[in-house]
């Protein structure tokens, strides 16, 4: 009789979790460093973050990925995983890694992907919270956007001093829930003289602006400067209305305050995790805080971070916007593949992905082998690839995807640290080490943005289609060519943002493997301005998602004990 394999939950609650301030000590941080939320959740106090100015940077290293198959491919779980295992490998010396990753949106939550703690023995803990509420950073976040949009619906009841056009406005609500029935809604606003009625919607909070602005503002006085710069929409004679203008970016700040410090929780083999912000990265840019990456890199000599889904998403948006933006450098790639996906991008479909299959495996790898290629020559990083394993996988899948990646100039390490935690990925973690210390300066030198500041929107549009995606064109709609026009007025210098399926490299999700000669449809474009980027929605995604017909919450529940079960 074989053993029952336990799900992600029953693993993460028989865990024996170490008292946050045994966590923090690791990082040599003391109680006056830490806002404790009971025994094993801490946020790190605006002191704390102050007094590490002075520290020496430590070591990024991105975790991204291939195309994922709809069944999830585990790069959170390898994020985790790998800092575990340099912190195994570091045992014996004074050096130490920290995860610093994004917190979960419950849409996902209760929807179709699960929660994003990781997997296996391979999670952040305590699982359940980080899930479900955690410290309240995505209440904050609904709250300030949801106070914005109150704020001007209340400006033009109360007279619209500020002539405010209620048809440009372009701010929208926010919830995080996947809730396809509030995509778009009907307003009317009564005042004494007339009934004013707009139609606008919600997104969900990940995709917010604010979400956004807040995960990539150095400080809370840049904060408060970018909320203040968000544009809601045009006044009757086409100028544009700020949220300064209807003084809101105090009372946004005030509710942000709290949440803006990042928050300490730990793996399952306790090494230190910052888990704070959550920006996705098919509908926005992806990255966790730019304040949690900058502070860990002052804690800790290695810092694993990742980027939301394929390298085409994630990878492309940390490199061009946040790194542009703050002047991070990732010292090496870790790019994250399973079999399964390689032959789910080699024409399987979902169900028979655990049947062996060479041919379409190795059809599949020109995925991965697109991947390869964006990181090397078009962003000069090192790359190091992780074949997530899976018990599915046979020994002629690994060898045959191992051949083909050793013909690409880069090594593919076998990772199995769901099942083994640390110990599984230590072979992964020697080769990151390995790649880290043999990095000459030339090749740190060789790092490098797919396009400058300079370029005119649709240029950067077509250099992300054409050089990354591998498209034939862009192809904007009438509505975005007009926006487009507005937008290069004032913010051609703006890095883009792409909102596009996760599944594809073009913007339709059934073209599988590494597409040529398709052509990239913009929909619609939109200006952040308080996040400093432009969003280009391609294809049919939607900033606010919808629940499949069997959400992942009909298995989610209470048990006598009080015990959640269910949550995976």
């Amino acid at each position: 009789m074989t053993n029952k394999i336990k799900s992600d939950i029953e693993i993460a609650q028989a865990a024996a979790l170490q008292s946050i301030s045994v966590v923090a000590g690791k990082l040599n941080l003391i109680a006056n460093d830490l806002i404790p939320y009971g025994h094993h959740i801490a946020k790190l106090s605006p002191s704390c973050i102050h007094n590490l100015h002075d520290n020496t940077d430590g070591k990024l290293i991105l975790v991204t990925a291939i195309s994922p198959s709809p069944a999830g491919e585990g790069k959170t779980t390898t994020t985790i995983g790998l800092a575990d295992a340099l912190n195994q490998v570091l045992a014996n010396s004074e050096k130490k890694a920290v995860v610093c990753i994004r917190e979960p949106s419950m849409g996902p939550v209760f929807g179709l992907k699960g929660g994003a703690t990781g997997g296996g023995h391979s999670q952040v803990v305590p699982m359940e919270d980080i899930n479900l509420h955690f410290t309240g950073d995505f209440h904050a976040i609904s709250s300030a956007n949801n106070l914005l949009a109150a704020l001007i619906d209340n400006h033009i009841y109360q007279g619209n001093a500020l002539n405010i056009d209620p048809a440009s406005v372009t701010w929208r609500r926010c919830m995080d829930m996947n809730d396809r029935a509030l995509r778009r809604i009907t307003l009317n606003n009564v005042t004494d003289s007339k009934a004013i009625e707009r139609h606008t919607g919600f997104d969900i909070t990940v995709a917010s602006e604010v979400m956004a602005t807040f995960c990539l503002a150095a400080s809370l006085e840049d904060l408060k400067i970018r909320l203040g710069n968000i544009q809601i929409g045009v006044t009757t004679s086409q100028q544009p209305v700020l949220a300064t203008d209807l003084q809101a970016e105090g009372a946004m700040t005030a509710l942000l305050k709290n949440a803006f410090q990042p928050n300490l929780v730990q793996t399952l083999e306790h090494t230190p995790a910052i888990v704070h912000g959550g920006p996705f990265a098919n509908i926005a840019h992806g990255c966790n805080s730019v304040i949690a990456t900058k502070t860990a890199l002052k804690l800790a000599d290695y810092v694993v971070t990742e980027a939301g889904f394929g390298a085409d998403l994630g990878a492309e948006k940390f490199i061009d916007i946040k790194c542009r933006k703050t002047g991070l450098q990732p010292s090496a790639v870790v790019l994250v593949a399973t079999v399964r996906a390689l032959k789910y991008h080699g024409g399987v479909e979902v169900k028979a992905l655990n049947s062996e299959n060479l041919a379409t495996l190795k059809l599949g790898m020109v995925n991965l082998q697109k991947h390869v290629q964006n990181l090397k020559q078009h962003f000069g990083l090192q790359i190091v690839v992780a074949v997530n394993h899976f018990l599915t996988d046979t020994d002629a899948e690994i060898a045959l995807l191992q051949a083909e990646v050793a013909q690409m100039g880069v090594k593919a390490l076998v990772c199995k640290h769901w099942a083994q935690g640390g110990a599984g990925a230590k072979d992964l973690a020697l080769e990151v080490l390995n790649v880290l210390e043999n990095t000459k300066e030339l090749d740190v030198n060789s790092f490098k943005f797919l396009y400058p500041d300079e370029m005119p929107l649709l240029q950067k549009i077509e250099a992300i289609a054409q050089k990354i995606y591998g498209a034939f064109q862009v192809k904007l709609s009438a509505s975005a060519q007009m926006t487009l026009r507005e937008l290069e007025k004032n913010y051609n210098h703006y890095p883009v943002c792409i909102a596009k399926t996760q599944y594809s490299f073009s913007s339709d999700s059934s073209l599988r493997g590494a597409p040529t000669e398709h052509v990239l449809q913009v929909r619609e474009l939109r200006l952040s301005r308080g996040a400093g980027f432009i969003v280009a929605i391609c294809g049919d995604i939607m900033t606010m998602p919808g629940l499949p017909l069997h959400p992942a919450s009909e298995h989610i529940d209470v048990n006598s004990a009080g015990q959640i079960t269910g949550l995976n």
